[in-house]
């Protein structure tokens, strides 16, 4: 496996669409990289200037201690997954498989070995001898994965390959990618637009917007410590709510509501006395009295339920607070109507806040580790008598 290296990396089209904006990046050798942002962000197109799909305008790039800038795909040495899986109809999954070894004069031993040892490894063996028409979307995928697979190239590239599946497949597909990567340790490229596949899959996120690298982290280190407003709006699901508050003597003001900080974003917050910030807090850092462990104090918001989503094992609720709504998540059912008052309690150690004009995070710390709030300690997150591991939990979302 390889390194991949970006520096200062451009693409133009033309004199006016500037797609990718002096992108710098270093993945490392066996890393699993997640490149996620909205549609037209510019990470399909990075991949494809990775992949040599696409030209470098300017920058160089290196694979391995190779620049590669002016290599041709074929000799990059590197296996792309599309979105599309085009796979050859006419042809069983063996020869689908076999086909680019053969184009290479691969010796015939050496094919059948690496073509049922990638069906091995993806438990499509019994695959091996139908034709794309006779397989189910995930089986294609598997397919378009083993033809990868069998190349053993320095670094795997992946666009979107889970976008045309549904969603059960989608989560059946994620766990294989994510085994595979263990099995090859390979190192693994990975376009979505999916945040969910980012934050699962990855080792390392890159956030992008506009063709611009927002923030470079891991998924819980972007979940705990977003640099800006944009980053804290698209990683976690529900997205995070952003609320205008004013700040009065360390508080956050909402209406008739005040919820105060603490810690490090307590003191970062003295310098926003009188002015208006983007309070953040996430759905799932919110409770309802009665309904939550969350200690009751200088954090409630009064507010009045709009929608209720009940899902079995957890109800999303919207609500207005001071004429402006944000989503709470609440374990189990939740019995509520809409239109009824209610009472939020505010996860304190979880608050988040931006600033108004640039959109920045305001300062609430940095992450010394990699899994955010949790190994990241002396951030005066913890409420008196309860340990920080409690206040700041281990959220199941990353595998590092």
């Amino acid at each position: 496996m390889a390194e991949v290296i970006l520096e200062h990396i451009n693409k133009r089209y033309g004199s006016k669409h500037h797609a990718v904006k002096d992108f710098n990046l270093h993945i490392e050798d066996r890393e699993f990289m997640v490149f996620v942002g909205p549609s037209g962000c510019g990470k399909s197109t990075t991949l494809r200037m990775v992949a040599g799909l696409e030209d470098i305008s300017d920058g160089v790039l290196k694979i391995g201690d190779r620049i590669v800038n002016d290599v041709p795909p074929k000799d990059r040495d590197i296996a792309m997954v599309f979105q599309n899986y085009a796979l050859y109809p006419h042809m069983n999954v063996y020869e689908n498989m076999a086909f680019g070894l053969k184009l290479r004069k691969t010796p015939k031993e050496e094919i059948d070995r690496r073509v049922r040892d990638a069906a091995k490894i993806l438990q499509i063996e019994h695959l091996l001898g139908r034709k794309p028409k006779e397989l189910s979307g995930g089986q294609r995928q598997r397919v378009a994965m083993g033809r990868a697979i069998v190349r053993e190239p320095k670094v795997f590239l992946m666009d979107e390959p889970l976008s045309n599946l549904d969603a059960k497949l989608r989560v059946e597909m994620r766990s294989q990618i994510s085994q595979l990567h263990r099995r090859l340790g390979a190192t693994i490229i990975y376009v979505t637009h999916d945040q969910v596949e980012a934050m699962t899959l990855g080792n390392r996120i890159v956030v992008m917007r506009d063709g611009v690298i927002m923030q470079v982290d891991t998924p819980m280190n972007l979940y705990d410590f977003p640099k800006n407003k944009f980053v804290a709006g698209f990683i976690g699901s529900p997205s995070m709510n952003l609320l205008t508050a004013k700040v009065t003597n360390g508080e956050f003001v909402l209406g008739g509501s005040r919820v105060a900080a603490m810690g490090l974003l307590a003191r970062s917050l003295k310098a926003y006395e009188g002015k208006d910030v983007a309070m953040g807090i996430r759905p799932e850092h919110i409770g309802v009295v009665g309904m939550t462990d969350i200690p009751r104090g200088n954090n409630v918001l009064k507010g009045k339920v709009v929608v209720v989503e009940p899902l079995g094992a957890q109800t999303d609720l919207i609500i207005e607070v001071a004429g402006q709504n944000l989503t709470c998540k609440v374990e189990g059912q939740a019995i509520v109507q809409p239109g009824d008052d209610i009472d939020l309690l505010i996860d304190q150690t979880r608050l988040h806040a931006f600033d108004m004009t640039s959109e920045d995070a305001i300062d609430r710390g940095t992450p010394t580790g990699k899994r955010g709030q949790a190994d990241t300690l002396n951030l005066g997150y913890e409420y008196p008598g309860v340990p920080s591991s409690a206040a700041a939990p281990v959220i199941g979302l990353n595998k590092v």
